[in-house]
């Protein structure tokens, strides 16, 4: 509070109101957290410079007071401005580069003794509690950000994971049908709606699925056929030429897999050489 008194000595000659009394004290605590007066009014004037002190006209308004400070790295300027409502004054703060803005409303006769506004030791009462309102309301909420640069300083970023697809997340979901053997085939999406009646331009599927449902086509795989079936002895080998055409001579000796192509005969159709 030393610094406090020395200020409040040399302006005690023009502190005829408990309201200077209460904006020297706001103004000492802008002081000591490193911000400087520049003058009075909204716009800044000429030959201005950084000073401790009460700027010259501080208080020839005794219901508005407006006064701008700059923090001593030259990064924030504060435009504070005091009304006198009643028996109380509103401080309003606006960091001009931000724009962010910060209020504070204090009863004038809670901290200062109107009958004693020349002692110092006297006309201010509750300091602590002024001094924490003050620092609180419109101090801390425009102080300057952390700088750039300084790895102790700035946060973290956080790890950002890549968004997952819908099907990651669907518990529900069947995997899709790969044939056994062999690789997907390029059949359209049948979502695509200019898929419609595709196959009925492709019967035989050669691009696509097609409209014929071939058992030789299926996913099962079709044994060799043996050509001793129903000799009483194998053939010698090279007898049957590897690709030539071969029926054998008897049944074979179990039902081949997959799709029986005579399983579904026409209605009513007894051939057997159908």
């Amino acid at each position: 509070m030393a610094g406090l008194e020395l200020l409040y000595a040399s302006q005690a000659p023009g502190l005829s109101r408990p309201q200077d009394s209460l904006l020297c004290f706001v103004h000492w605590q802008l002081v000591t957290h490193q911000y400087r007066a520049l003058g009075t009014g909204d716009q800044p004037g000429p030959n201005e410079r950084k000073s401790e002190l009460l700027p010259a006209g501080w208080n020839a308004d005794k219901d508005l007071y407006t006064l701008r400070y700059k923090s001593m790295d030259d990064r924030h300027e504060l435009l504070l401005k005091a009304i006198m409502v009643d028996t109380s004054m509103i401080l309003n703060v606006m960091d001009c580069s931000s724009k962010q803005v910060a209020d504070l409303t204090l009863t004038v006769a809670d901290y200062i003794d109107p009958e004693h506004l020349a002692d110092f030791h006297r006309v201010y009462k509750n300091i602590e509690e002024l001094q924490t309102r003050v620092v609180t309301g419109i101090i801390s909420p425009l102080q300057a950000p952390k700088e750039k640069g300084d790895p102790k300083k700035e946060a973290k970023p956080e790890k950002t994971v890549p968004p997952a697809s819908t099907e990651d997340y669907d518990p529900l979901r069947i995997p899709p049908w790969q044939p056994l053997g062999g690789r997907q085939p390029s059949w359209p999406d049948p979502r695509d709606p200019f898929a419609v009646g595709g196959e009925d331009l492709d019967p035989f599927g050669g691009r696509r699925g097609g409209m014929i449902a071939d058992p030789l086509r299926s996913r099962f795989r079709r044994p060799l056929i043996d050509p001793s079936s129903g000799l009483p002895n194998r053939l010698p080998p090279g007898a049957v030429p590897p690709g030539a055409r071969f029926d054998p001579f008897g049944p074979g000796g179990g039902r081949p897999a997959g799709p029986d192509p005579d399983h579904l005969p026409p209605p009513g159709y007894d051939d057997m050489f159908m």
